[in-house]
């Protein structure tokens, strides 16, 4: 994604592993709400990253996001669903993540190279269109 074709300020960090320093992940962080605080974090994490798998279910951008802007409420997963989304000529499955947050809209894919993106906004839909946004990062930025 270049973060020329978007509005707001922009913000990107990596995810080190704690043992050995590799890159877990990749996110970046939209500020679309004019210095009101994030309202939009992607996260593109490496099949080996634990932040994959958190032990509730809640993504761990969701995580990020809700505390980047103060917001300190629990929140659970209250349902999943798959859906397809066109993207030109391949078809891509998206896990929509219901959240008990109503305010947090959560998307999450897989690319071939298997890095899971995750998609979480605050306050705002995310509809097919940022799908033709998205841009996959190459899985050699995840270099061990």
């Amino acid at each position: 994604m270049d973060p020329g074709d978007w509005p707001g300020d922009f913000g990107a960090a990596l995810l080190a592993d704690p043992e050995d320093g590799s890159c877990q992940g990749i996110f970046l962080r939209y500020d679309l709400l004019g210095g009101r605080g994030p309202s939009m974090l992607i996260g593109n994490l490496r099949a080996s990253s634990p932040a994959r798998d958190p032990e509730d279910g809640v993504p761990f951008e969701v995580r990020q996001l809700l505390a980047a802007i103060g917001n300190d409420e629990p929140v659970g997963v209250v349902d999943t669903e798959d859906f397809p989304v066109m993207l030109g000529d391949d078809l891509l499955i998206v896990k929509k993540v219901k959240l008990s947050e109503s305010r947090v809209a959560c998307v999450q894919f897989g690319s071939s190279d298997d890095i899971q993106v995750t998609v979480a906004t605050w306050d705002r839909p995310i509809t097919d269109d940022l799908y033709q946004l998205l841009k996959p990062l190459p899985a050699d930025m995840f270099r061990t």
